[in-house]
């Protein structure tokens, strides 16, 4: 189902006018009223009316995670405080958060964009969405709850916590739809199973998964467990939260809301815009934000682009799935993996559960990859080991020491997102 027909299904040229005409505006606003912007802009002789053409938006300087930090916690709002009537902000777990506003006319744009998300997966007024996300200061619980009362559908904001819980609500309450990350429905499906409630027994019928990269063969994992269609969402706290992009049912990329946000690809290296279908980092400039805009925020997500209608009628530019973050990249010599890719080994061997944890170390000078695995039946250890090695080194050309460890062992997730990488050579 499509939500809204004026912007998902407009034409090209159309689209790329009102982006242009909102980039205009957003760069006159930014110069006027946010001093870092009117300083990076100015040290390189630009100002709103340089920018004549899309094309141009190459010339605009980058905004990166640490300009956000460095600029804690107000400096980047562009209205007055007394303008800005929500607050949220990133985790910090890797430093300063980034906080940043909301006003009335962004929650209202904020709950359009979700709303997109969850009429491609089919929701109506009819629906009954299970939030499972963190209500804090994290934007995904709040984001996915106003798109589904934009959508009109019953919203239970059951947060995260005790499986047990979500599972009763999940069949007392007829829940047809739910919203959390990958790694959290995988937990919520194994406790379905060990609380042998049947398939049957739910209403279940569609999933909204994001937060983290997830790979294919988890989405088919969590599609024949838990009887759904799972279906992928892209959104990050710093330029919005959930509802920058969005899967159909189609499944063939996600549909970027492009009235709303511009995207580039660029190479992470040379900051050169790349062509569509080439791989690169995200980069996302915000068109329609009043209190927190965004001039070409480097995301650090790794993705592509294509601007070729989808066979659903959407006109909306598509991105790849994101395959990880640049700075969850695992690096060992001359070698480049993603914790998804190394996910997407492990579901396709029947003899493992699907959960992991990767140790990287240092010794003499030597860099050194461990992946612990959970068996999920009976199988010989080592031969378990031994395949699982050869098929890593054979993929993704990844020298590994493969583990077992007892079932139910490894972490599962019980917050927003699941860590599954520990480097010591960082500690």
């Amino acid at each position: 189902m499509i939500w809204n027909r004026k912007y998902e299904t407009m034409e090209r040229d159309q689209m790329d006018q009102v982006q242009l005409e909102r980039l205009q505006a957003t760069l006159n606003r930014v110069e006027r009223n946010v001093a870092f912007y009117r300083r990076v802009l100015g040290s390189r002789g630009l100002g709103p009316g340089s920018i004549q053409r899309l094309a141009d938006l190459g010339r605009l300087p980058f905004t990166t995670k640490d300009d956000l930090r460095r600029s804690y916690p107000y400096d980047l709002f562009a209205v007055p405080l007394r303008d800005i009537v929500r607050i949220q902000s990133t985790s910090g777990t890797t430093g300063t958060p980034v906080v940043v506003g909301y006003t009335h006319n962004d929650l209202r744009m904020w709950g359009e964009c979700v709303a997109r998300v969850l009429a491609a997966g089919g929701m109506t007024e009819h629906d009954v969405m299970q939030v499972a996300f963190t209500y804090g200061l994290f934007s995904g619980g709040f984001g996915l709850h106003a798109g589904a009362e934009r959508v009109g559908a019953s919203v239970i904001p059951a947060s995260t916590g005790s499986l047990e819980k979500q599972v009763r609500i999940m069949k007392d309450f007829k829940t047809t739809a739910l919203a959390c990350t990958p790694s959290y429905a995988l937990a919520i499906a194994s406790t379905l199973e060990e609380m042998r409630i049947a398939r049957a027994d739910l209403a279940l019928r569609v999933g909204y998964f994001g937060a983290e990269p997830w790979s294919e063969g988890l989405r088919s994992l969590l599609e024949s467990r838990l009887g759904i269609t799972a279906l992928d969402n892209y959104g990050i706290t710093e330029v919005l939260g959930p509802g920058i992009s969005f899967e159909c049912e189609k499944k063939s990329g996600l549909h970027v809301n492009e009235d709303c946000f511009i995207i580039e690809v660029v190479n992470p290296s040379s900051h050169e815009v790349l062509p569509d279908g080439a791989e690169g980092e995200i980069v996302l400039t915000s068109i329609t934000k009043e209190g927190f805009p965004m001039v070409r925020y480097r995301t650090g997500d790794l993705g592509s682009v294509s601007r070729e209608p989808c066979s659903c009628g959407r006109t909306l530019a598509r991105t790849s799935r994101v395959r990880g973050r640049l700075d969850d990249m695992i690096i060992l010599g001359a070698t480049k993996v993603f914790p998804s890719q190394i996910e997407e080994i492990i579901t396709e061997e029947a003899g493992l559960a699907p959960h992991f944890r990767v140790l990287i170390d240092r010794k003499d000078g030597i860099d050194s990859l461990t992946v612990t695995v959970e068996p999920s039946e009976s199988c010989g250890a080592v031969d378990l080991r031994e395949r699982l090695a050869r098929k890593l080194e054979a993929v993704h050309g990844v020298s590994a020491t493969v583990e077992l460890a007892p079932r139910g062992s490894l972490a599962r997730a019980d917050e927003e997102k699941l860590r599954r990488v520990v480097d010591k050579r960082r500690i």
